[in-house]
Parts: structure tokens; sequence; C-alpha cells
């Protein structure tokens, strides 16, 4: 018999630490490594080019950015749930995004994923806080989801053949949108049934993104159905290539014979069967499978460079074996967004299970024969008639179907939202119960049409941005804070100027200002103005800080950015001044020993910046494709970068 039952993983783990308190104005920061030129945007095809364009985010709001994470671990005790019937058992993490932690086959004892024995998060979310492993679910935008590490609602729910299935669902707040993934095993199968639905509950049309992602153990030889693939390097290029072996005579399909780190989203035929697999020197290993609506297929690969692996050991521990990730999404590629209408909805089904082929045949030169031995041995294992009766009888009888027993509780948004909208999401609720601080004041917006202020010396609380929560700003009585939201819900609707104005008319009459001097130094920063930006960044650290260095993670964060803007703006001697009054743990972290070692070297002390770098430092939220260290070793000797600060992505 299945069984949907509550446990407890314990793992060396980072703690997650408080999200950053400072508005997340700003694209997001790594969103430049997945971007293509104009010149290849201009080649692709028109529908393709129309998916990369469409609906690019202005900013992360009103998601936070969680940085607020180091690397110190400690045995930690992690809430999971394990879903298991006699031939698989998945353990999901449902404070982490739902992410499955790890699929166990029973009868062969193997583990087909890749599974991190640690959890260390990094910044490779759009909003920071990421970590390996697994199978995850990204929605919302190109990359991976802000709900990474995010606690997701849970339930028991009824599977389509009666028995226990596990039902996640979240609101996404990128883009506004309720989603749900719902994961069961029927007796006696070996693949476990993942059934997932975006819904659009608005009247207007929403750009969608998904992407499920599935580490895998690199020693792999990856196969899908397709003889070209669209390959996405680090260097901002698009280019369809053949597969597997590529016009310099490298087999693509095993990730160890790649250099560098690099995307390959295969072009699959229309009407071909929609699947994936990683297998090794056995013939044996995962397979993923789908219905036909999530149509994309890739590979996602380190390199074997010193930047791939260094980049492999921050994610884990040293001496852990590498990884790739198998991933299946609604596009062809993960720069391109789809259209969801209004009141209409995704849903489709996906499996994931063990598959054993003939190692001479998926392991020989002759891709053809290889990619019809797995499909073969797929179609034994699970025809795609299966698959799609799975999806049917899911989607007409379980779906829908009430949540018998709450496992976890995620976020009061979607509870605010359903408020609102007065939507109906059966399958899905968002009770008023799961209401919390951060929406109370939003719901006393809702009903009475003014936002209540903070507490007297306190700061505005967290913003909502969509459209219906502005249009009530803008009726609300004009306070300091109410200006703040608005300027707030302005700039991420691309009216900037509006923006600035509703930030000027409240700093007028603020009594705690640097909220609203953060804002308006970040338009005066985007705007071309490293002057005035640095002006108000450090008037917004002086504001909140003073003299007391005690001061912890907002002083922290705001003289991160004073100092960053001081010396974009050629000012160290200010940025020195300000960095005597940064609160003293701060000033140890790996952050801001960089950050002291370009103060340094804009001082013209070169040798105590190279010193900083021989004392050695990590900086915890280091960016995907980030190239600061390297930048700034190269200012200090022509010497090859130390290992410990290789975490180039790109080819020099």
């Amino acid at each position: 018999m299945t069984t949907v039952r509550r446990a407890v993983l314990t793992l060396p783990a980072a703690p997650l630490g408080p999200d950053n308190p400072l508005p997340a104005l700003r694209a997001p920061a790594g969103a430049g490594a997945h971007a293509v030129d104009a010149p290849t945007l201009a080649a692709l095809p028109r529908d393709m080019a129309r998916g990369i364009g469409r609906a690019p985010l202005r900013s992360l709001l009103p998601a936070p950015v969680r940085d607020g994470y180091g690397r110190e671990r400690t045995p930690t005790d992690l809430d999971a749930i394990v879903i298991e019937n006699d031939r698989l058992r998945a353990t999901v993490l449902p404070g982490l995004g739902g992410r499955i932690h790890s699929l166990h086959h029973k009868p062969t004892g193997r583990e087909l994923l890749y599974r991190n024995p640690v959890f260390q998060p990094a910044a490779f979310a759009l909003n920071g806080a990421w970590f390996s492993g697994g199978i995850e679910w990204n929605i919302g935008a190109t990359g991976h989801s802000t709900l990474s590490c995010s606690p997701l609602h849970a339930a028991v729910v009824r599977a389509p053949d009666g028995g226990p299935m596990l039902r996640l669902w979240e609101w996404e707040r990128l883009r506004d949108l309720p989603f749900q993934v719902d994961l069961w095993l029927p007796d006696g199968s070996d693949f476990l049934y993942v059934g997932v639905r975006i819904r659009n509950p608005h009247e207007r049309t929403a750009p969608v993104y998904w992407w499920s992602n599935t580490a895998v153990p690199e020693d792999r030889r990856i196969l899908a159905p397709a003889d070209a693939a669209w390959h996405h390097g680090y260097e901002r290029g698009l280019r369809r290539l053949p597969v597997p072996v590529t016009e310099d005579g490298t087999d693509r399909s095993y990730p160890l014979n790649g250099t560098h780190a690099a995307d390959w989203f295969y072009d699959l035929p229309e009407g071909q069967r929609r699947w994936i697999a990683a297998l090794d020197r056995d013939g044996t290993g995962l397979v993923q499978t789908s219905t036909d609506p999530l149509r994309g297929r890739k590979l996602f690969l380190w390199g074997t460079e010193r930047g791939g692996r260094r980049w492999q050991e921050w994610l884990t521990e040293p001496g852990t074996p590498g990884y790739a990730e198998i991933q299946a999404g609604l596009a062809r590629t993960q720069l391109e967004h789809l259209e969801l209408a209004g009141g209409a909805e995704f849903s489709w089904l996906e499996a994931y299970g063990p598959l054993a082929a003939d190692p001479a045949a998926v392991l020989g030169e002759d891709w053809a024969a290889a990619r019809a031995d797995a499909e073969r041995s797929l179609a034994g294992a699970l025809p795609r008639a299966a698959v799609e009766a799975a999806y049917t009888a899911w989607r007409e009888d379980a779906a829908d179907a009430a949540p018998r027993e709450v496992l976890a509780v995620g976020s009061g948004w979607g509870a605010l939202e359903v408020l609102r909208g007065r939507y109906e999401l059966p399958g899905t609720p968002f009770p008023e119960s799961t209401l919390g601080p951060e929406q109370e004041p939003w719901r006393e917006l809702l009903h009475t049409g003014v936002l209540p202020p903070p507490a007297p010396g306190a700061a505005p609380g967290v913003p909502l941005v969509s459209a219906p929560w502005r249009d009530m700003l803008e009726t609300a009585p004009a306070d300091p804070s109410t200006e703040y939201h608005l300027g707030i819900a302005q700039w991420h609707a691309g009216d900037r100027a509006q923006a600035v104005r509703s930030w000027e008319r409240g700093l007028k009459e603020a009594g705690v200002r640097w909220p609203l001097l953060y804002c308006l130094a970040v338009a005066d920063r985007e705007d071309g103005h490293p002057d005035r930006a640095a002006e108000r960044f450090a008037e917004a650290f002086t504001d909140h800080a003073g003299g007391d260095r005690t001061h912890g993670v907002r002083a922290a964060a705001l003289g991160r950015e004073a100092v960053e803007a001081l010396l974009a703006a050629g000012r160290p001697g200010q940025a020195r001044a300000l960095w005597g009054r940064l609160p003293e743990r701060a000033v140890r972290t790996g952050a801001f020993r960089l950050l002291e070692a370009r103060l340094l070297l804009a001082e013209g002390r070169k040798d105590e910046a190279r010193s900083v770098f021989d004392t050695g430092f990590e900086v915890a939220d280091l960016r995907e494709g980030a190239e600061i260290l390297g930048e700034v070793w190269a200012r200090l000797t022509d010497e090859p970068l130390p290992y410990a600060y290789e975490f180039r992505m790109r080819p020099s």
C-alpha cells in the first residue's frame, strides 16, 4: 500500500538567516547570465524571439532578496514528507520549495537522483538563496524560483486510484499566479507521478515559465529524442547545433566532455514522445517523461574548467561527486515565456522512475540506435498511453480534490489574493487563517481603504505591487508610508518618474527617512546619476544607523550599498569614513572583505588589498556568473587567479 507520512531529515545545514530588508527594486542580479545578444536574437525563429522578449522582469518585486545565509553548517533537522510504495520511496522537503531530496528504488537499492549530502544556500535563485540536488519546481521567470528556499502548503489528497497523494501548492508572486504539484505512487509502480497545474485567475493574460529540474550524477550519458539542440553558454549566444556529436567532434551527451558551463536545449520534433534519461555504464539510471504540453528538455553541465569545478565544491562539500541537470519545461528553451490567457490553465503529467536498457546500444556511437533502445525500454516500463491515461484520470478525478490532512503551511500571500479577488480555486485552498503580520496592513487597506502606518520609528512593511493594489494605494490617504509603497508599485509598473515623485512627496513628511532615501538612491543610479545616488545612499545609511556600530541587518545592507555607490562615484574618502561606521559583525564577512579590498584599491593601497586576498575570504552570496573576484584580482597582479576565488563560468 502507498503511504504518505511526515519525517525528519537531518543534514549539515547553513541557516538561511534573515531576508534582505531593502525592497528589491532592481532586475535580478544574474539576469545577464541568461541574456541573448541582439544579433543572435534577430537571427532566431520569430516565435522563439517573441518568447525570449516576452515580459522580462523589471525587478524582483514583490519578492525579497534572500542573502542572509552563511557557510557554517551544523547538523539540522529538516521537515520532510515521505511518499512510499513497495517499489519507490520519495523524500520531499515542503519547507524548501517542495524539493524532492531523494528518489530511492527499493528493488535495486539505487538512488535515482543526485542527492546533496548538505544543505548549503547559494545565490542561484532569482532572489538569492538556492541549493543543489534532487528535483525542484521552477516557476516565475528565467532562473531558479524565488520559492527555492520557501515553505509551500502541503496536504494529503485522494489520488486518482483512491490512495494517498501529496499536494504542494503556493501563490507565485513574481507573476501573481497559483500553482500546484501533486505527487503519487500507484500501488506496485516503479514511477512517481507528478501532476502540475498553473492557473491564471485574472482577466489579463499572464506570462508563464516552468522548468522541472532534476540533478543527476554527472558521470552519466544523457539521452533525449533529438538530433539537434540550442546551445546557450555564458557568452550570451544561442546556436542550434547537432547532437550528440558537435562540429568539433565532441560527444556532448556526456556532461564530462564539456569544458565550460552550458545549457543544451534539445529540439524535440513535433509528435515525438517527451522524455530525457541519464544512464550509467550499465545502461541503467533515471528517466523522466511527460505528456506533450511539457515540450522542452535540457541538459545543464558545469564543465571541466576550474570555475565549474569550484562551483560544484561550493554547493556541497569537497570530495562529493559532481552532478549535471536534466530538465523539462513548457517552452523549447528557458529563455522563453509562454502566454496564459485570463481564466485559463496549463496542466500536464510527469513521471520519474528507473530505466534499464541495453548498455551496448544506449552507450554506443550510433545515436539513433541509442535513442531507439532507450525509448523501447521506456515504452516497456511505462507506455506513452499509460502516461496520457494517468493525466486524464488525475485532471478529471483528483486535481480539484479537497485536501484531507494538512502537513505543512506556506505563506499567507495566496490567502490575501483570494480575499481580494474572491477567486474560486478548487483543490488549492488559501484560508484566511494563514494570514500573518506581513499581510495584515494590506488586509486593512482592502477593507478600509487606508494603509495603516508602521509603529513610530519603524520602517514600512513588505510591499505589494500588482495593479489592483496599486489602484488602492493611489486612492488611499497619503502619508509617508503610503507614498513609499505607492512609489514601489509605480516603479514595478515601469512608471519610474511617477515613482520618484511619490517618494519625494513622502520624504517631506517622513519621520523615518531611510526607506525613501534608499528608493530615490536606486532611482538615481538607474537613471545615470552616480554622484546623487552615492549621496542618497550615504544619507540613508546615516539616517538609519547614525554612528552606532551595533545596528545589524539593515545597517549592513544599507552600508554595503552606500560604500559601493561611493566607490562607483569615485569618492573613496567618503567611503572610508562610512566604512568606520559599519556594523562590526558585518565587516568580518566575506562580502565586506571583498568590498574592503576594492576600497583599498581605490585608495591606492594595492599591497593591503592583495593582503585581503592572501588572508582568505568567502563571499557567501556570490552570484551565478559573477566575475568580480577575477576582475579585482586582475587589478592587483598578473598572477593566475587562485583556485579558491575561481568562479568564472565562461571562457576567459
